[in-house]
Formats: C-alpha cells, structure tokens, sequence
C-alpha cells in the first residue's frame, strides 16, 4: 500500500470564493482536491459544472478528482477532463456500460475511477480491473456532506483492497464520506490510501491546516492493511 493521502471535498466550501477556497485547502496540506458533481437526479442535490472546475484549476497545482454523481456521466467526461480533472470517478450504478465509460476516461487522458454506493457489491470489479485507477468505496450515502461515517463499510474496504492485491495491478483504494480524526484510523486499517475529507477539513474549530494535521497524526499512528 502506499502512503496515505488527504483529498478535500469541496462540497461545503463557500462556493463564492471556491478559488480561494481551492488555494487555503492546498496550502493547508492537502493533496488532492475533489469535486462532487451532483446532477439534482442521480442524488437530490445540484452542485458544480466543469467551467466552475476550470475556473478554479490555475489557482492550484495539486490534482483534482471529479466525483460523478450524475444519472448519465458519460455526456460529460469530456468536459471534465478539458476543465484539468486529472482522475474522473463514476458511480457503478449509473453506467450500463462501464467497462465501455471507464475506457473512456483512459482515452481522455485521465485516471479511471469507480464509485460504490454503500448497498452496493464489489462482484463487478474483477471484470473492468484492465480499466480501473481507483476503486471508491462510499463511506456515507452519496448526495450531502456532513453524514456520519457508516463502519461497517470497512469490511468491504477490505474487499476491495484484497481483490486489487490479487490481480497485482496498480489501483487504489479511496473512501469518501464521514472521515474525520475520528474515522480516518479504521479506514486506514481497512486498506484505504486515498481518503476523502469535507466536513472535517472546512468546519475545524482551528481552521484547515490544523484539520489536516490532526489527520496526519492519526493516518500515521494507523498501521495499513498488509
């Protein structure tokens, strides 16, 4: 497994400022940003579209990720590979053809993800691994930020990270959703390397960079899944 590395959600930034935003988020020590693009269909709420992504990509130099939470990704992939989304993520649920989306993604020139909403099984991944970057295991239902980190997600964490050893390829393991100091450690455990913070990072009582110091501390006294 490789280190572990902090990703800011910026769903509940202050989207009149989302450059700024982007700008204290990667000075405070994250390391990637990601942008949950919700369609007001796929999940109840509307957020982003790829000329607010690309407006705040020359802010910052750290990679973004796009997490499609929409009903029909594939229209879109372009547009957020254009916008400098270097990973696109998409939920398994919305793709009747994901082998054929995450392809894609490759062919756009970005890192291929797959998103798993918590009822739903890993059984597919074994068949799109010739196609996969990440495989993202929702640690809250999709669709708002601030949810409480559901646990027993960690167990298919597990699944997954046991699923990517087999095969030998290069895919990491990223959660999303409820991770905080007081999440982050089983996540961990559990074989998570990329792990997806929101609440935790932008509602800190210290501000950003302590949040994110807070995390290290944890993620480093956290032993990684062998």
């Amino acid at each position: 497994m490789s280190d572990p590395q902090i990703v800011a959600s910026v769903l509940g930034a202050d989207y009149s400022r989302l450059g700024g935003e982007v700008l204290d988020l990667t000075a405070a020590g994250v390391d990637r940003i990601q942008w949950d693009i919700m369609d007001g269909h796929f999940v109840p709420a509307l957020t982003f579209g790829s000329d607010v992504v690309g407006a705040c990509r020359p802010y910052v130099t750290v990679p973004f990720e796009a997490h499609l939470m929409v009903a029909d990704p594939d229209p879109v992939l372009a547009d957020f590979a254009a916008a400098g989304c270097e990973t696109i993520i998409v939920h398994v649920e919305a793709c009747p053809h994901l082998h054929r989306t995450l392809s894609r993604i490759r062919d756009l020139g970005a890192r291929a993800g797959v998103a798993v909403n918590p009822s739903t099984s890993l059984d597919f991944v074994p068949y799109v691994l010739d196609q996969l970057d990440h495989v993202l295991v929702m640690t809250v239902n999709p669709g708002f930020g601030g949810q409480d980190y559901i646990e027993a997600m960690e167990k298919k964490v597990s699944e997954a990270r046991e699923i990517v050893r087999a095969s030998g390829r290069l895919i990491q393991i990223e959660v999303d959703g409820g991770i905080s100091a007081d999440t982050a450690a089983g996540a961990r455990r559990s074989g998570a390397e990329l792990l997806v913070a929101g609440s935790a990072l932008l509602t800190h009582p210290a501000g950003k960079r302590a949040a994110v110091e807070d995390l290290h501390r944890v993620l480093a006294d956290a032993p990684a899944a062998p």
